[in-house]
């Protein structure tokens, strides 16, 4: 068996290797677009509810209605601090991720270029052995051996 053949499982699981990476790093890129997904809809519902509150105190609202606006408030302001930390966290995974993945890759291109490497060698020496099998044919053709 040549050198190339021997090479082929260790590429496959080079190969292998790098499809997971690629799927994990889809997968932390999901979760990040669905981590921001909910921040925007945390901020969009507090910017609503602000506006709402706004042009309600215009038109009076009670004490009890103000504290309890507020500790609303408070609350959502702390769901969208936790959600930004979450997508902080999400991008960093992300990072770490494309970090596995651009690594993967980077093994599974080098064990490519060895085993073209050795197919190119094999080719080579297979050429010259068939050269020489040609020029004594053709060696044994004039002298009349056959």
């Amino acid at each position: 068996m040549n050198r190339s053949k021997r090479m082929e499982p260790v590429l496959q699981v080079a190969d292998n290797r790098q499809q997971r990476a690629a799927q994990g790093l889809g997968q932390s890129q999901m979760n990040l677009n669905e981590c921001m997904a909910r921040l925007e809809e945390l901020s969009s519902y507090r910017d609503e509810y602000s506006q709402r509150f706004n042009s309600q105190s215009q038109v009076g609202m009670t004490g009890v209605s103000v504290r309890d606006y507020r500790l609303f408030l408070h609350r959502l302001n702390e769901a969208i601090e936790q959600q930004l930390r979450l997508v902080e966290a999400a991008r960093q995974e992300v990072e770490m991720s494309r970090g596995r993945w651009v690594e993967a890759r980077g093994k599974t291109e080098a064990l490519n270029r060895v085993v073209q490497q050795f197919q190119q060698e094999e080719r080579l020496v297979e050429d010259r052995r068939e050269q020489a099998e040609q020029d004594d044919r053709n060696g044994r053709s004039r002298t009349g051996f056959k």
